[in-house]
């Protein structure tokens, strides 16, 4: 039976269950010219909850319902960083939307019950509350992606998204069913202490294989990868950005939870496995963005690529490598709120800048906005001396430090094949000429603007001043 102390334990998350229940009936009674206070009750209370995570965060590890759930500082960390995205996201949304008629409640309540489930997912101290974090998260971004009903290419791209994440989620079902079957236990503690010790090793391993199916689908990594384009491009760019920020936090934590707190002695057969899925998406991420004209799709073979460089830090195995893995999930999710936040600052209704040549001579009608992206994209291509230069240098030493020198190698040629797309649309914006219907001087309100700059230049803050939040990150997993 549940008592006082889980329900403390889980107190954040109780807190954004009810508040969300609230914000349905709420939108039940609300008057279209109401709407607007919906906006503003969802960010304060998001960022309620991101103080509630770091207030009632107790100095050990505890866990509630039996172990189900499991708070510790890692959770706390991908908790706080995911609450923040969501922020920012609904921040940048809200010219979007109100533009497109789309201002409604249910948008609001999806992206609070998916944070929920990002928050429950990285909590998760057994292989059920892995599964029910995980449908929670998905299951609301399925019905946000199709949330545009209008759009024959949103409802494309969920149908592509439902089909592909049911089939993900079989598989990852299958494989822990496997892991049950072959360990006797669904807590990841005691999966941990008897996986090496286990009288079905191959069954094990077997399972292992379609657990790691699942998680490389959640991260988009290659070659699981066939949903991220279409999403990326069929969403509209509000989900988008959550999908791409937010999503990517919490597909971290399930891959830690479940490799190394569940299956950590078995890392001597995940480890070639997650270099092999890396190696992989640096190539088709990288490659293939080149080719692409349109710029969410651009963005999206960039994120293939960039969960190939978080997958080097799991390789290594070891709380420096999970560490810097941590880092670069949060530097991605910072970045990512960056570059798709200009293209909301930059659309306007039947406008949605979403092609390259959108952005042809940007510097000449928007000089800030096109510095921001500018920033944005140096930090994706981890140009020194901004936050994605040092994630990627960790990452790469983590690969070092796990004697995959050849890995190492790999990511750095790669990174340099990637620079070349990064540098292209800054061209786009800064040499060519500006193209009538193009983007125009954005009419974004000042709450997009000033929070997308604080945004903005917080990754070259943080590229100088990474201390701090590597220092945190390494704390969580017992480094000084």
């Amino acid at each position: 039976m549940p008592n006082l102390n889980d329900i403390l334990v889980l107190l954040p998350e109780f807190y954004l269950v009810a508040v969300a229940c609230l914000l349905l009936l709420l939108d039940a009674f609300m008057k279209p010219e109401q709407r607007h206070w919906l906006h503003w009750i969802s960010i304060v209370v998001l960022l309620v909850a991101a103080y509630m995570v770091v207030a009632g965060q107790p100095e050990v590890t505890v866990t509630a319902f039996g172990g189900m759930f499991v708070r510790d500082q890692v959770s706390e960390i991908l908790k706080v960083f995911a609450l923040l995205c969501t922020v920012l996201v609904l921040i940048y949304a809200r010219p979007y939307l109100r533009e497109r008629k789309q201002f409604i409640g249910e948008f609001y309540t999806l992206m609070i019950f998916a944070v929920i489930g990002v928050m429950l997912l990285v909590s998760a101290g057994n292989l059920v509350m892995v599964y029910l974090g995980l449908e929670l998260l998905t299951l609301s971004s399925y019905a946000l992606v199709a949330l545009n009903r209008d759009s024959s290419l949103s409802s494309e791209a969920a149908i592509k998204y439902f089909v592909l994440g049911a089939l993900s989620s079989g598989m990852l079902l299958y494989g822990m069913s496997m892991v049950y079957g072959a360990t006797g236990s669904l807590d990841l503690a005691q999966l941990h202490t008897v996986a090496t010790q286990s009288a079905m090793p191959n069954l094990l391993v077997f399972g292992l294989i379609f657990m790691l199916v699942g998680i490389a689908f959640k991260l988009g990594a290659a070659p699981f990868h066939m949903w991220i384009p279409d999403v990326y491009q069929g969403a509209s760019t509000p989900v988008t950005t959550f999908i791409a920020s937010t999503s990517k936090l919490a597909a971290f934590g399930m891959a830690w939870r479940l490799l190394e707190t569940g299956l950590g002695g078995l890392s001597q057969h995940w480890q070639p496995m997650l270099a092999a899925v890396a190696v992989l998406s640096m190539a088709i991420g990288n490659l293939v963005a080149i080719v692409q004209s349109n710029l969410k799709r651009m963005l999206a073979y960039s994120t293939i690529s960039h969960m190939g460089y978080l997958l080097m830090g799991l390789v290594n195995a070891g709380p420096e490598g999970y560490s810097s893995a941590m880092f670069y999930a949060i530097s991605y999710a910072l970045m990512s709120t960056v570059s798709f936040g200009v293209i909301l600052a930059l659309a306007r209704a039947g406008f949605e800048c979403e092609e390259i040549s959108d952005l042809k001579g940007l510097n000449q009608r928007s000089p800030w906005f096109a510095a921001l992206m500018a920033l944005a994209l140096f930090s994706l291509a981890g140009v020194p001396p901004l936050f994605g230069f040092y994630a990627k240098y960790l990452v790469l030493q983590a690969a070092i430090d796990a004697h995959m020198l050849w890995l190492a190698i790999v990511g750095a040629v790669f990174a340099i094949i990637g620079l070349y797309y990064y540098l292209h649309v800054v061209k786009v914006m800064y040499f060519d000429k500006p193209e009538e219907g193009g983007a125009d001087q954005p009419q974004a309100d000042a709450s997009l603007r000033v929070v997308l700059s604080i945004n903005a230049l917080a990754l070259l803050v943080l590229g100088v001043y990474w201390g701090p939040l590597l220092g945190w990150c390494r704390h969580s997993f017992g480094l000084g």
